[in-house]
C-alpha cells in the first residue's frame, strides 16, 4: 500500500491515509490537503501500520482529476458504458469498490466543480442516489484498499480529458436519471377566476420541441423520453424532454440551471422573455392562448401576430410578378435560325428547345457581324446565356456550331474561355468578329466576384466595353515604353454561355447588376430535360451550309479596306415596324422613370437596354427570315419586343430572388424560394415545419432569424397547426 501511494503521489494525485470502515482520512485537518499535496516522508509515515486504506483527493490539487461514482447497481454502469464511444471508454481509468460499484477516473484540461448527483431513484419516499461525481474537494477510496479492485488503466497515468469529452461522459449519466425534482411551472398572472391562463394553455398544447429548436437545440434521440443537444454543442445530449417536461443535466446550458425541470411556460419564458413571465404571458395572451383566443386567419392554422395586420404600407415596393420561363412560340424565328434549330434538335441525345434556339439565335448574330446593322446602328453582337441542369443538352448546340463553322471554314473565329480581358482583346485583334461557348459562366463570375486579382476585375471591363464598342472602335492597350498597337474596328463579340440556373443567378453580385453587365445578357432558361433519343449522325443539312458560308463571302463594303474598316449594310424598317419599336421604346422609359423613383438601380440598368435589345433581335428576325434582300418588318418588331419584355421582367423576378446583399439575405432568399415552390404545388395549404427543415437543413437559430426577418418584411409568416392529431409550427407566403 505504501509503495502505491508514493506511486500515485509522483504521479500528481494527492494521496493520504484512510478509515476502511468510515471511508474518510483518518488526518485531522485534512481538508488543508485540498489545496496541496502531502510530502513523501508525511505519507510514508501516516501508512506505516496506521492506516488499512488510502483515498486520493479530487479536483485541482491532483490536477482537476474526477470520479463518476457508480453505486452498485450493475445495471447502470452497464448502460451507461454502452453508450460512450469505445476509444474514449477504453482511456478510463476504472476500478471496482467494495460494495461492487464502480469509479471511473480521469483528469480534465478545465477545473471541475464540486460533487454532483446525476441520477437517482425515489423508492419508498426515499430518494437514492445511482451515479455522482467527486470533483472539487471530494474524495474516495481506491485500489490498493482491500476491497477495491483496478480494472483498467494505471493510477499512474490517469487519462486528460477535454472539457466537452467530461461533459459527454456525466451528461450520459445524467441521461439515465430516474427522479425528477420539483417542476419549475410558474404560469404567470392568475386573471379572472376560473380563466385559463395563457401559461397553463401553452403548456397544454405548446409547441416546446419548435422552441428549443429555435433556439439552437437539437434533437438527438426521439421516443418517449426524447433526448436533446444544447447550442453550441456536437456531440452527446444536455437534456431529455419527457410528457412535455425538460429536465436539464448540462451545467453550461444556459439560461437552464443543471438537475432542473422545466414545464414548457417555464421554457418559454426564458428562453423567448429571459424569465420575465409576466411579459410572457402577456405576449402568449396575444399569440391566442389562454381565454380570449385569437380566431385562426385561415382553416388548418393559427398565427402568432399576423403579419399582414392594418400596419401594411399600399405604397411598399412588391417583388417583380413572375411571368414564367419564355413561351415556346417566342423560340422559334423564320429562316435560317429555325433551320440550325432542326438540324439540333433532329440530331441531340437529348433534344432542348431553349438550347438549340440559343445555338443558333448565336450563331446568326456572329456570322452577320460587321455586316448589317439597322438604321439606328445596332449590331448583332449578343450575349447569350442558356440556362438548364447538367446532362439537360447544353453542349450540343455548341458542337452544332462548332461543326458548321469548321466546315466553312471559321473555326479560328471560336473562342473557349475568357483566360484575361488581355486575351479578349488579343483574340478580337486578329479576328475582330469572333463566337465565344463556354459553359459553365457561373464559375467565371464567382472567380471574378471573390477575386482580388485585377486580371478577373478586367475580363468584365473589357466584356461591357466590347459590347457598346460594336459600331465603334475599341483601343488596344499600350504598354509602357511601346508605341500603340493600333485599335479594333467595329468588333463583334458574340457570347453563347450556358450555367445552371441556381449556380448562375447566386453567382451574380449587386455590383454586377448595376454596373450593366446583367442588362447586356439576353437570359434563357430550360424547363425540365425531355425524353431522349437516340442520336443520330447526319450530314449538316445544304441549306444551312450554303447561308453559313454566303454569310462568310457577303463584303457589304468597297474597296481595299473592306475587311478592316467594313460599312455595313443597313436593314431599313417599315413604318409599322418603327412604331411598335417606338411604342416599346416609350413603355421601357416609363418603367425606367418608375424604377428612378423608386430608389432602384437594377431596374433603371436592366429597363435602360430594353429598346437596344428589341431592335438588335428585330434585326436578327430580318436577317435570317432573308439573308439577302432583309427588311424589318411588323412581325419582326413584334417578336422583338414580346421576347424583350418578357425576359426583362423575368430576369428582374429572378434575381429579386436569388441576388443578395450578404449572406443572411441569401438565407432569406432561399427560404422565400421554397415556401414559393410549395405554394404553386399545395396552393393556400401552409408547409409543415419538417418541410421546411428538410429542404433548408439550417441550424433552428438561422429557421428562426430568417422567418422573423421575413415577418418584419411582411413577405412570410409563421403560426401554430390547429390539427388534433399532429400539432406543430407551419409556414406560409403573405399575399400569396
Amino acid at each position: 500500500m505504501i509503495d502505491s501511494a508514493l506511486s500515485y503521489l509522483q504521479a500528481g494525485l494527492c494521496v493520504l491515509p484512510a478509515s476502511l470502515r468510515e471511508k474518510r482520512p483518518i488526518l485531522t485537518g485534512w481538508k488543508a490537503f485540498q489545496s496541496h499535496p502531502p510530502t513523501e516522508l508525511q505519507l510514508q509515515q501516516w501508512l506505516n501500520g496506521r492506516s488499512d486504506a488510502v483515498c486520493i483527493v479530487t479536483g485541482a490539487v491532483s490536477g482537476n482529476l474526477e470520479v463518476l461514482d457508480f453505486d452498485c447497481n450493475a445495471s447502470q454502469f452497464d448502460e451507461w458504458a454502452s453508450h460512450i464511444p469505445a476509444e474514449l471508454l477504453n482511456r478510463l481509468v476504472m476500478e471496482r469498490s467494495q460494495s461492487g460499484g464502480r469509479h471511473v477516473i480521469y483528469r480534465c484540461a478545465e477545473p471541475v466543480c464540486g460533487n454532483m448527483k446525476l441520477s437517482q431513484v425515489k423508492r419508498d419516499e426515499k430518494v437514492d442516489t445511482l451515479i455522482e461525481t467527486r470533483g472539487e474537494g471530494g474524495l474516495f477510496l481506491c485500489a490498493p484498499t482491500p476491497g477495491y479492485v483496478l480494472e483498467q488503466g494505471s493510477f499512474d497515468n490517469v487519462p486528460l480529458l477535454t472539457a466537452a469529452e467530461r461533459e459527454f461522459l456525466l451528461e450520459v449519466a445524467w441521461s439515465l436519471n430516474q427522479y425528477m425534482p420539483t417542476v419549475v411551472d410558474a404560469v404567470g398572472p392568475t386573471g379572472e377566476p376560473g380563466q385559463l391562463r395563457p401559461g397553463d394553455d401553452f403548456n397544454e398544447r405548446g409547441d416546446v420541441r419548435f422552441l428549443l429548436q429555435q433556439h439552437g437545440w437539437t434533437l438527438i434521440r426521439s421516443g418517449t423520453n426524447e433526448y436533446w443537444r444544447r447550442p453550441g454543442k456536437t456531440s452527446g445530449w444536455s437534456a431529455t424532454l419527457k410528457d412535455r417536461v425538460l429536465y436539464v443535466f448540462s451545467a453550461n446550458a444556459a439560461p437552464f440551471d443543471s438537475n432542473r425541470a422545466y414545464a414548457p411556460f417555464a421554457v418559454y419564458a426564458l428562453l423567448e422573455h429571459t424569465g420575465d413571465f409576466e411579459a410572457a404571458a402577456r405576449q402568449l395572451s396575444r399569440e391566442g392562448f389562454g381565454d380570449g383566443r385569437m380566431p385562426p386567419p385561415a382553416p388548418g392554422f393559427t398565427t402568432p401576430s399576423s403579419a399582414a395586420d392594418d400596419d401594411t404600407d399600399p405604397e411598399a415596393p412588391k417583388s417583380p410578378d413572375d411571368p414564367g420561363t419564355l413561351p415556346d412560340e417566342l423560340l422559334r424565328v423564320p429562316g435560317f435560325i429555325s433551320e440550325v434549330m432542326d438540324y439540333c434538335l433532329a440530331t441531340a441525345p437529348y433534344p432542348n428547345q431553349v438550347m438549340a434556339f440559343s445555338g443558333a439565335l448565336a450563331l446568326q448574330a456572329f456570322l452577320a457581324g460587321r455586316k448589317v446593322r439597322d438604321p439606328g446602328d445596332n449590331r448583332t453582337n449578343l450575349y447569350l446565356l442558356g440556362l438548364a441542369h447538367s446532362a439537360a443538352g447544353k453542349d450540343w448546340p455548341r458542337k452544332i456550331n462548332t461543326r458548321i463553322l469548321h466546315k466553312i471554314g471559321l473555326s479560328d473565329c471560336l473562342g473557349e474561355r475568357f483566360a484575361s480581358g488581355e486575351g479578349i482583346q488579343d483574340a478580337l485583334f486578329i479576328s475582330p468578329s469572333m463566337l465565344f461557348q463556354t459553359d459553365e459562366i457561373d464559375g467565371m463570375l464567382q472567380s471574378i466576384n471573390k477575386s482580388r486579382d485585377a486580371r478577373h476585375e478586367n475580363i468584365m471591363t473589357t466584356l461591357l466595353t466590347f459590347y457598346s464598342s460594336a459600331n465603334s472602335v475599341f483601343p488596344m492597350r499600350r504598354k509602357a515604353g511601346k508605341e500603340s498597337p493600333g485599335a479594333i474596328d467595329q468588333p463583334c463579340l458574340t457570347i453563347f454561355g450556358t450555367a445552371i440556373p441556381n449556380h448562375y443567378y447566386e453567382a451574380l453580385s449587386e455590383r454586377m447588376l448595376t454596373n450593366g453587365f446583367f442588362a447586356r445578357m439576353i437570359i434563357l432558361e430550360c424547363g425540365k430535360r425531355g425524353t431522349g433519343q437516340e442520336p443520330t449522325i447526319a450530314e449538316i443539312p445544304d441549306r444551312v451550309v450554303e447561308t453559313a458560308r454566303w454569310w462568310m463571302d457577303y463584303r457589304p463594303g468597297t474597296g481595299n479596306l473592306e475587311n478592316w474598316h467594313p460599312v455595313p449594310a443597313i436593314v431599313h424598317q417599315t413604318d409599322e415596324a418603327k412604331q411598335v419599336l417606338v411604342n416599346a421604346r416609350m413603355e421601357a422609359e416609363q418603367e425606367y422613370a418608375r424604377a428612378e423613383t423608386n430608389n432602384d438601380p437594377v431596374g433603371t440598368t436592366v429597363w435602360g437596354r430594353v429598346s437596344e435589345q428589341s431592335r438588335k433581335l428585330a434585326l436578327l428576325y430580318a436577317i435570317s427570315e432573308n439573308c439577302s434582300n432583309p427588311v424589318i418588318g411588323e412581325e419582326a418588331a413584334r417578336w422583338a419586343v414580346s421576347f424583350v419584355l418578357h425576359q426583362t421582367r423575368r430576369m428582374l423576378c429572378m434575381a429579386g430572388r436569388h441576388v443578395s446583399r450578404n449572406d443572411f439575405d441569401a438565407m432569406a432568399k432561399e427560404m422565400l424560394r421554397v415556401l414559393r415552390a410549395w405554394h404553386e404545388k399545395h396552393g393556400n395549404r401552409p408547409m409543415p415545419e419538417w418541410e421546411l427543415s428538410r429542404r433548408l437543413p439550417w441550424k433552428p437559430s438561422d429557421h428562426a432569424d430568417v422567418i422573423t426577418l421575413l415577418r418584419k418584411q411582411k413577405l412570410a409568416d409563421f403560426g401554430s397547426s390547429n390539427s388534433k392529431t399532429k400539432p406543430g409550427t407551419v409556414y406560409w407566403l403573405i399575399n400569396r
